[in-house]
Parts: structure tokens; C-alpha cells; sequence
């Protein structure tokens, strides 16, 4: 069992930044593939990054490619998201992920074993 704790969610203008924190429980972590997904009031939740176990490797939805970076300390056992440039349609709240088969980065949200209790992000324009 792995327990996420989301942080780092506020309030800021359009155009700035925030970086999302999600420290996991236990020493597992670094078999993990982590993700970070949202969900806007009266949506689904939807992907927005992933990265694979040795932070090599990451992908991100075409909404914040250029914009958002994930990355990953296993020594700490968190997983980041920054993001900059950040518009009104970024506003939702923010999950973390964690997939425990450890492979492949997917984006589906079905195959993330593990869920944060998510963070809110507002930007203003």
C-alpha cells in the first residue's frame, strides 16, 4: 500500500507558476511509474504528465507540453509537477498517481493503482 500527499496548490495569476509536490509512503517509489492528473468541476479527470521509474523518461498531454515539467527524487520519495505559464483553463485539482506494474508510462486513468487526495490550482485571469 502506498499513501500520496499532494501539496504546493494555490492561487496565482495568470502567467505565473507553482510547483506541485507528492510525497509517497514507503520504499517502493522508485518502482513506480508516477502521473499527475486534473479535474475541472463537471469533468472527468483527466492525464496530464507521467514519468517513468528512473525519471528518464516522461510525457505530457498537448494542453502543457512546453509549459509543465514532471520530475521525480526517488531518494525522497516525491514527484514534482512545475508549472509555468500557467492559463484559467489550468484550474482544476491536481492528483497524483501511482501505477505499481512499474512498465510503461500510460495515461489511462484506470491503470494508477494509487491516488493522492489532489491539491487545488486556481489561476485568475
Amino acid at each position: 500500500q502506498v499513501q500520496l500527499v499532494e501539496s504546493g496548490g494555490g492561487l496565482v495569476q495568470a502567467g505565473g507558476s507553482l510547483r506541485l509536490s507528492c510525497a509517497a509512503s514507503g520504499r517502493t517509489f522508485s518502482s513506480y511509474v508516477m502521473g499527475w492528473f486534473r479535474q475541472a468541476p463537471g469533468k472527468e479527470r483527466e492525464f496530464v504528465a507521467a514519468i517513468n521509474r528512473s525519471g528518464g523518461s516522461t510525457y505530457y498531454t498537448n494542453s502543457v507540453k512546453g509549459r509543465f515539467t514532471i520530475s521525480r527524487d526517488n531518494a525522497k520519495n516525491t514527484v514534482y509537477l512545475q508549472m509555468d505559464s500557467l492559463k484559467p483553463s489550468d484550474t482544476s485539482v491536481y492528483y497524483c498517481a501511482a501505477d505499481r506494474n512499474g512498465g510503461s508510462i500510460v495515461t489511462m486513468r484506470v491503470a494508477y493503482d494509487y491516488w493522492g487526495q489532489g491539491t487545488q490550482v486556481t489561476v485568475s485571469s
